[in-house]
């Protein structure tokens, strides 16, 4: 079957968007957004439930930060469809088309799965909705019948189980899917504050919502080269996570600043302070778009009313097709 240039993606509300995701996603999808793909970008509030379930009263919150940070990293409502998952009710319809016909193994062996059971051990995760929920991403995918999925290689499991969940409704029932492929982006590992991995979890982060002040103070308090005591001390900045960041936002200097290091003409502090004016720059742009939707919510979930309007056109064409082939249709 042919792949039409459709994308989909998504991000849950479960806090607000960090600097990881502006390099890890958003940007990426701009990109796409702006070479004719088109584009279906959903707030995952469904998704959210499957780990989130005991506390989602910030959900409507965390729903409004996400798309007030999805327009102001450059998400065009003109250009893309953005859209609240919950507010497209096909989804979940084809998710139950599709967990009829799923074998419980395919989802029992996803490393994902095990992994993150590992990782939440806080959270009762031995849900049916947690051990589904790759096949919900899968009616994600292609009830738009996206040819095109944007993910990092550790999301590649789950859209292999898209694929054969797609391959099996067509053995079954017909050609009625696309196979996605991925389309793999290679983007660099932004790490913490601490130099962990950035996650609000840890209180790491660099939000795209903090305030200059707030930049140069989390910079401030970064981690560093550990081998280098004193100013004098030569640097090691392919070590270190502050030079990780100048290469990333200040690309312009950063050849003179690993120089400065090496022969200990700046200091750890000189590094970030510098660092944290311009990346207190760097995002200035998206600071000032967020003012504007943040004082606008009325226009927010305008966009969001119109884009869950367009995506559930082409949602309504698919389930219909769907529960014709799978015969459930008795009209």
């Amino acid at each position: 079957m042919n792949k039409e240039r459709v994308v989909l993606s998504g991000m849950r509300p479960t806090g607000p968007l960090h600097i990881g995701h502006l390099f890890g996603a958003l940007a990426n999808w701009k990109r796409l957004q702006d070479e004719g793909y088109r584009c279906f970008y959903m707030i995952a509030d469904y998704h959210a439930l499957s780990t989130e379930y005991a506390s989602m009263r910030q959900t409507k919150y965390y729903t409004e930060e996400v798309a007030i940070d999805f327009i102001s990293a450059g998400l065009d409502p003109e250009k893309s469809t953005i859209f609240v998952q919950s507010m497209v009710p096909e989804h979940t319809e084809l998710h139950l088309i599709f967990s009829m016909i799923v074998p419980t193994p395919w989802l029992e062996r996803n490393p994902v799965y095990k992994e993150q059971k590992k990782q939440l051990i806080e959270k009762d995760l031995n849900t049916y909705g947690f051990l589904g929920y790759p096949v919900l991403q899968a009616a994600d995918i292609l009830i738009y019948k996206a040819g095109y999925v944007p993910i990092g290689i550790d999301q590649l499991p789950h859209l292999e189980l898209t694929r054969e969940i797609a391959k099996r409704f067509n053995y079954l029932y017909g050609d009625t899917f696309p196979i996605p492929e991925a389309l793999l982006t290679e983007t660099p590992k932004i790490p913490g504050t601490d130099n962990r991995k950035m996650s609000k979890s840890y209180n790491n982060c660099i939000y795209l919502r903090d305030a200059a002040d707030v930049i140069k103070e989390k910079v401030s308090k970064m981690f560093t080269d550990p081998k280098r005591v004193y100013k004098k001390d030569p640097g090691h900045p392919k070590t270190c996570p502050v030079f990780i960041y100048h290469k990333i936002f200040n690309s312009g200097s950063a050849e003179q600043i690993e120089r400065e290091c090496r022969g200990a003409v700046i200091g750890c502090t000189d590094c970030k302070r510098e660092l944290g004016e311009m990346l207190a720059r760097y995002l200035g742009d998206i600071r000032d778009r967020r003012k504007s939707l943040e004082k606008d919510k009325k226009s927010l979930w305008y966009i969001l009313n119109k884009g869950a309007e367009r995506a559930r056109k082409v949602a309504l064409a698919t389930i219909k097709e769907t529960k014709k082939k799978a015969g459930l249709c008795y009209e």
